[in-house]
């Protein structure tokens, strides 16, 4: 009788990799090494026999004893045993795995009383196999199934491999069943209180998914027995109002109020958002009164675009709890949705940021209420693989797939990811299969395209009814506990209610209790007022020290020692000239002599894309580092540079919310160049430009963004300023065109110590880095401040000028330069815009009014004419100036740049001379 060729493969790979792991452990590969480690199989010889026995490899050859079989069998189960579990709760059908039959093993049901035992199972105790195949599949296959095999860390592996096979027996006793019930009726009776009280109100429910409050509470009340004290929390809509309240004790009250069309939260200037995105934070107790504070982001629909805020927001909390080594105390949790979590990218790159030095949080705890649908699409129309959470796999994540209506299960999934996150500080997915009793919103009939599916769920007892059936075989609950437990429920939304209805809500109003738990943060109005950014002689010299020496027995690379440590040196002793880069420094160094730190981030951003910056030195020999900017001071504040992976979205969002945090920290993101920023446009967006009018949300992240157009095509020349200037409108951030390393440092100064917070976008230059125009001296650093608007070199006479010339950026010196050569220097003026949002309309004023005889305004960029700030900036000219600006620039284009340098110089030139209003060129 012929064998599987899995059963003969099993037999011929255990007996020759058995053979080698003997010699030498590392002589197999690490998951044959995880096959056989850990215990002994010295007493397991192979056996020449005359005649093979069913299963064994044909011809009767060595094949392998019953031991090593055993030892297969048990391994299969641990690798393939969650693919034969009970996941899905609206199925009946046992899920059949073909690989975990005894035949593929070379066994047969005459082996299931023989009495055998495994060093690697129960300690080696005797059992008949018929037993250890029941404990396995009750392990393995019942409503829990486990991934951990994959993991290539023994340790780690074993350690789960221990908890989770210490389940027999003890399920149905970690977590008592009433407060599982009481769980589940205060989040089931919430969402049935709204559907009919809100009736057609878009709300996003939970129904169906009702288990993930149990899994969130198990954590609750584990947390401060594993030195939890806070957790940071982000989710999209599903479920979020039950989350909120249920979990961050919003009050019921505040959230029906929310429900009413006369809602006004006072919000003053700032916008709003709807209700299933707002944030929340709390002090919450577990049942012995110990306390964990728990913070929710606010998102917007952009699903798992928030990962990354909250994966910041958490290294922020741990820098500010002296939480960085073994990140234990802060933990950020992640709600996310099965086909957000399969389809957004931006979960693969927050997974790999996860064990990166500057992005590591200590893991991460992902819950997915796996709906097992889209809004209307389903798995096998939105993944290409077997679970949703096969991305996590990428660095080795354990996943825990968990049937929904086991919320005994579901408890023992959170607990054990918990404890693996604090014990190994890694992420840990725990996978709730569950449904989604209406349609993507209440509005919403899923009967028009999953009618079959629709009708089963519609016939599906609630998670809590099924939770009784169990609970009361085994007599842990009873009916009328059932039905108390429920009564109680309702009667508390009931009373909250009628709480909403008498007003109590908007008799407080005025003193902003609708806020009280909320995340907003009040500050005061964007202001023009200059800050005193300038610093000392003496500290701009003990910055110069700091940055111009290095140990003396540190072998610095002779052009970096030249260009870098000695031409800083001369700069500083003869007073000038500084570029670019030396301004940055200073103005780090001078914040974190006064006591704030900074933190800068981006691809390269260690040495600079443009290699002007190099705030890591190397040992030319042991490549060991040394940063000057940290050893300027015994009690400076701290510096932080990383290079980041080549990812916008999650290191941009990471950097925003380290930024909402840590607000005393200077915070930077740096792109490699500008335009690459495009691939974080939905931080952008949904977060840097809007979250103060949305959420009352402000933050102080800078962004840089090397932007200029030199002749290196399209992809590397525009940051796309007209984006950001689109997305500009209630001061809500400031966007910067700079075009000297003073006013930079002045900037980043400005920036921390003002006393209100606005994102800073900054269009920083590439050319310029190293321009002898773009230079400034050493008064400019020790007197003055920022200078939202600049002049060029000013006219004798103004009023014999015939041209008012207004750019932003590079371009400027272009312009310069032909007014120089070219006799314009009495006839024309030049007028810089350093800030362009929100622009100082009062500075302009007091610039140009010397100039009202001016024959004609122009405003020069060097973008194409449908991109750049001139959209922008025409109807506020228009309203200024109150007479036509002429337009000198590139023609509009599809692209941002031309693609060769020929093309590019026959632009440049064109444009200059247009802007003077001489003859263009032909060719």
């Amino acid at each position: 009788m012929s064998t599987s060729f899995t059963a003969r493969w099993n037999e011929a790979a255990i007996d020759e990799n058995y053979g080698k792991w003997r010699q030498a452990s590392s002589s197999v590969p690490p998951d044959w090494a995880s096959f056989f480690e850990g215990f002994e199989l010295g007493y397991a010889r192979y056996q020449k026999i005359g005649t093979a026995p069913t299963g064994a490899s044909p011809g009767g050859a060595y094949t392998a004893t019953l031991e090593s079989r055993v030892e297969a069998l048990i391994y299969s189960y641990r690798t393939l045993g969650h693919t034969a579990a009970r996941l899905n709760p609206l199925s009946t059908e046992v899920p059949f795995q073909p690989l975990l039959e005894l035949k593929e093993f070379g066994l047969t049901e005459d082996d299931l009383e023989k009495i055998v035992s495994s060093r690697s199972y129960r300690d080696g105790t005797p059992m008949k196999l018929r037993d250890i195949i029941a404990e396995l599949r009750g392990i393995y296959c019942d409503t829990l199934g486990v991934e951990y095999m994959h993991i290539q860390n023994p340790r780690i592996r074993h350690w789960i491999r221990e908890k989770v096979e210490l389940r027999i027996g003890r399920a149905d006793t970690a977590t008592p069943h009433f407060r599982i019930l009481r769980t589940l009726h205060k989040a089931e009776s919430f969402e049935n209180f709204l559907h009919t009280t809100y009736v057609g109100s878009k709300r996003f429910s939970l129904e169906g998914g009702e288990s993930v409050m149990v899994a969130l509470s198990e954590v609750l009340y584990r947390s401060p027995t594993c030195g939890i004290r806070e957790i940071v929390l982000g989710m999209a809509h599903r479920g979020r109002l039950n989350v909120l309240t249920n979990f961050l004790k919003k009050p019921f009250a505040i959230v029906f109020n929310e429900f009413s069309d006369k809602y006004d939260p006072d919000l003053g200037d700032a916008s709003g958002d709807v209700k299933y995105h707002l944030g929340y934070q709390t002090t919450r107790r577990n049942e012995h009164g110990q306390e964990v504070e728990v913070c929710l982001a606010a998102n917007p629909s952009h699903l798992e675009a928030v990962d990354p805020v909250v994966l910041g927001k958490a290294r922020a909390r741990q820098r500010i709890l002296e939480d960085t080594v073994e990140r234990k105390k802060v933990v950020p949790i992640l709600i996310h949705g099965d086909a957000a979590f399969a389809g957004q990218g931006i979960v693969a790159e927050c997974f790999n940021l996860s064990q990166l030095n500057g992005y590591r949080v200590g893991g991460t705890l992902h819950l997915i209420i796996n709906n097992q649908i889209g809004f209307t699409t389903l798995p096998a129309a939105s993944r290409s693989t077997l679970y949703c959470t096969d991305v996590a796999k990428m660095i080795e994540a354990p996943v825990f797939h968990v049937n929904g209506d086991d919320p005994v299960a579901v408890a023992e999934a959170a607990r054990t990811a918990i404890e693996i996150r604090q014990e190994f500080g890694i992420d840990v997915v725990v996978d709730i299969v569950c449904y989604r009793r209406y349609g993507h919103n209440e509005a919403d009939e899923p009967l028009f395209t999953q009618p079959d599916l629709y009708k089963v769920i519609r016939a599906h007892p609630r998670p809590s009814e099924v939770f009784l059936k169990r609970a009361e075989e085994i007599g842990t609950l009873s009916r009328a506990e059932f039905d108390a437990s429920w009564k109680k429920s309702q009667d508390q939304l009931k009373a909250a209610l009628a709480e909403m209805k008498k007003g109590i809500q908007s008799d407080v109003k005025e003193n902003q209790a609708a806020f009280v738990g909320s995340t907003a943060i009040f500050q005061p109005p964007y202001s023009h007022t200059p800050v005193t950014t300038a610093i000392s002689a003496e500290m701009l010299r003990t910055i110069v020290d700091g940055l111009t020496t290095v140990p003396a027995d540190f072998r610095v690379l002779p052009k970096v020692r030249k260009t870098l440590l000695e031409r800083r040196r001369e700069v500083f002793e003869k007073g000038g000239p500084y570029d670019w880069a030396y301004g940055e420094a200073l103005a780090f160094g001078s914040l974190m002599l006064q006591g704030i730190p900074v933190r800068l981030s981006g691809q390269d951003s260690r040495r600079g894309t443009f290699s002007h910056r190099h705030s890591v030195i190397y040992d030319e020999v042991t490549r060991e580092r040394y940063i000057p900017l940290v050893h300027l001071a015994p009690d400076q504040a701290r510096f932080c540079v990383y290079n980041s992976p080549l990812s916008e979205a999650a290191v941009l969002g990471f950097d925003y919310g380290y930024s909402m945090d840590y607000p005393k920290m200077l915070c930077i993101w740096e792109a490699q160049f500008g335009d690459f920023a495009n691939g974080a446009q939905i931080i952008i967006d949904q977060f840097i430009a809007s979250a103060e009018a949305k959420w009352l949300r402000p933050s102080s992240l800078v962004m840089l963004l090397p932007h200029g157009y030199e002749g290196q095509g399209p992809e590397h020349s525009s940051a796309r300023l007209e984006r950001f200037l689109q997305l500009c409108a209630g001061e809500n951030m400031e966007v910067c065109n700079l075009t000297t390393p003073a006013q930079y440092f002045h900037v980043l100064r400005r920036q921390m110590i003002r006393n209100f917070r606005k994102p800073l976008v900054i269009m920083t230059p590439k050319s310029l880095l190293r321009s002898d125009m773009a230079v400034s001296v050493t008064e400019d650093f020790t007197q003055g401040a920022f200078h939202p608007i600049l002049e060029g070199p000013q006219p004798s006479d103004p009023a014999r000028v015939e041209r008012l010339i207004l750019c932003t950026g590079k371009v400027y010196y272009d312009l310069q330069s032909y007014r120089e050569k070219n006799g314009w220097s009495e006839r024309s003026a030049l007028v810089r815009l350093e800030q362009i949002y929100p622009l100082n309309e009062e500075e302009l004023r007091k610039i140009t009014a010397p100039y009202a005889k001016a024959g004609e305004i122009v405003w020069c960029q060097e973008e194409p004419e449908n991109m750049g700030a001139w959209t922008h900036l025409l109807p506020l000219f228009m309203r200024f100036f109150r007479r036509p600006i002429t337009y000198a620039g590139r023609e509009p284009g599809a692209s941002t740049a031309v693609g060769t340098i020929a093309a590019h110089n026959f632009e440049q030139k064109k444009l200059i001379i247009q802007a003077f209003g001489g003859q263009e060129p032909t060719s």
